[in-house]
């Protein structure tokens, strides 16, 4: 039995099994439509379908209900930009964490997958934070004398809201349109994301500017000036792949550092 075997010819045995080349184990090349997907990545708002840039919500709606990206009416369409928002809570607070201590790479964390829940909730925790603390830093500060005539100023809550929610929108939107300007491709929503989980360090620090004494107060708002001021600068750094674009990472500091100031001196006198 085994000596018939042995005269069968080797092509029989192998019989209609393809011989495997070197050629075969190489990778195949990305197709266009991988990086068409890596593409979009950086689009904002994202495609609502297929592997648009952000959180894909779970059962999404596939790429042909929902109207192309390429449309003006996408920026109108509220799906377009509830990716930004699907985010897990582990994510948020690795992220805070990260914001505070700021060689922990934050820009990398947030460059495939920029998130708009975390700067929402953090500014609008700062606008009821500045307002309630600020009235109540006054009536400590206020001697016992005066406090008959101590009013709770609303007026302190269309401040905060003007200035924290002008601030987060608006300073990230000029900055990126001067590095567009000056030659570096950035992402609007990436920046949105960043100097927005820049605002987390005020939030402890609004707390700590109740203790009544002055000289505590300066020493507090100027060092969460400076860690929010060197956020900015560290992670625009590292985002601008080595361009030399000193001057705008200096005035992003700059302002930073101001709004600690004016955090200050309107809401903290």
């Amino acid at each position: 039995m085994d000596e018939g075997y042995a005269n069968l010819p080797t092509s029989h045995l192998l019989g209609s099994v393809p011989a495997v080349t070197q050629d075969d184990r190489k990778p195949s090349p990305p197709t266009a439509q991988d990086a068409a997907a890596t593409s979009r990545l950086q689009e904002f708002p994202p495609a609502p379908g297929g592997n648009g840039g952000g959180y894909r919500p779970p059962g999404g709606p596939a790429d042909g209900d929902v109207e192309n990206q390429a449309d003006w009416k996408g920026y109108f369409n509220v799906a377009s930009y509830a990716p930004y928002f699907n985010v897990d809570t582990d994510v948020v607070v690795d992220r805070l964490i990260s914001s505070i201590y700021p060689m922990d790479g934050f820009y990398r964390k947030i460059d495939a997958n920029p998130d708009m829940y975390g700067p929402l909730w953090i500014t609008t925790t700062l606008v009821f934070m500045l307002a309630a603390f600020g009235n109540y830093a006054t009536y400590l500060m206020q001697n016992k004398n005066d406090l008959d005539i101590w009013n709770f100023d609303v007026g302190y809550f269309s401040w905060a809201a003007s200035v924290m929610y002008g601030y987060a929108v608006i300073v990230p939107g000029m900055f990126f349109f001067l590095f567009q300007y000056f030659g570096s491709r950035q992402s609007l929503v990436r920046f949105w994301c960043m100097w927005g989980y820049s605002l987390f360090v005020f939030i402890p620090g609004s707390v700590l500017l109740l203790i009544p004494v002055e000289f505590l107060r300066w020493v507090i708002i100027a060092l969460a000036g400076g860690a929010s001021s060197w956020f900015i600068a560290l992670n625009l750094k590292e985002c601008t792949e080595g361009a030399d674009l000193m001057v705008l990472m200096a005035s992003a500091s700059v302002l930073q550092f101001a709004l600690a100031l004016f955090i200050k001196v309107f809401f903290f006198a």
